[in-house]
């Protein structure tokens, strides 16, 4: 009984505080108040309103992706780690905002395409370790492994903007006249960063220094997305579907190619 109590409070403390929800909104709402200063030149606090299902929903899924990464004393023990829970969870906090409010997002169907580029940058660098440990694929620093990896992170990263929803696919009437934070994309920040951290870098230690590291990567992949999305929106949103379907996505079938061939060749 007293196991099975303190796995309750473990796997509480893990969802709810670190790495769990109170994480993922301090880290969600300083990249979204940043890039909604960036975006339209304002400073925009978040406004108390009643969650949405869809808030709810995708508070719960990233709750559940946090739990997967590979931060330091994140109280999760590694062995229940898994990264095929946190690219199937994270690809269902997409489907559900498409299914829920398929309205307001630009472009479903191209943005279901980046989401399997997005599927095959998170899985490819676990074919050859054979693990879906997400520390162990991060701590994989085989010569032999390393195109894969350099080839798989490259791609998660070109996918990013996207899955944040950073590209300038509305038309200007559709914006709201009033700049406001966006709770969903707020939740999805440290999820998709983290992840990346978790499955690209070697794991931190379990110290002062480990959590400054792991934030610091994860803190610049969020810069990363931030510049990229600027870029997107000063280019236009022609030019950035055109980034996605005739670059991104060709780029994913070279990725394939590699992962495919690394596989048959260290077999």
């Amino acid at each position: 009984m007293t196991q099975i109590l303190s796995a309750i409070a473990t796997h509480s403390l893990a969802l709810v505080v670190y790495p769990g929800l109170v994480t993922i909104v301090a880290f969600g709402l300083v990249a979204e108040i940043a890039w909604t200063r960036v975006r339209h030149g304002a400073w925009v606090l978040p406004a108390r309103e009643r969650p949405s299902v869809v808030v709810a929903t995708v508070a719960l899924f990233s709750m559940l992706v946090a739990v997967q990464l590979a931060a330091p004393f994140n109280p999760l023990p590694s062995a229940e780690r898994n990264v095929i829970v946190a690219a199937i969870v994270l690809a269902f906090t997409l489907w559900a905002e498409l299914a829920l409010s398929v309205d307001f997002v630009p472009a479903p169907g191209l943005l279901l395409v980046i989401q399997f580029c997005w599927l095959l940058a998170v899985l490819g660098p676990a074919v050859q370790p054979e693990s879906l440990r997400p520390q162990v694929l991060g701590n994989v620093l085989v010569s032999s492994l390393l195109p894969v990896k350099i080839a798989s992170g490259f791609l998660y990263l070109l996918c990013l903007p996207a899955l944040l929803r950073l590209w300038p696919l509305t038309q200007p009437s559709d914006r709201r006249l009033r700049p406001r934070l966006d709770t969903v994309r707020a939740l999805c920040w440290l999820p998709y960063c983290g992840l990346f951290t978790t499955l690209f870098f070697p794991p931190s230690a379990d110290d002062a220094l480990g959590v400054l590291r792991f934030f610091a990567i994860t803190l610049a992949v969020a810069l990363l997305c931030l510049v990229a999305g600027m870029l997107l929106v000063r280019r236009g949103a022609v030019a950035a579907r055109g980034l996605y379907r005739r670059a991104v996505a060709p780029y994913a079938v070279v990725v394939l190619a590699v992962v495919v061939i690394t596989s048959f060749l260290l077999r």
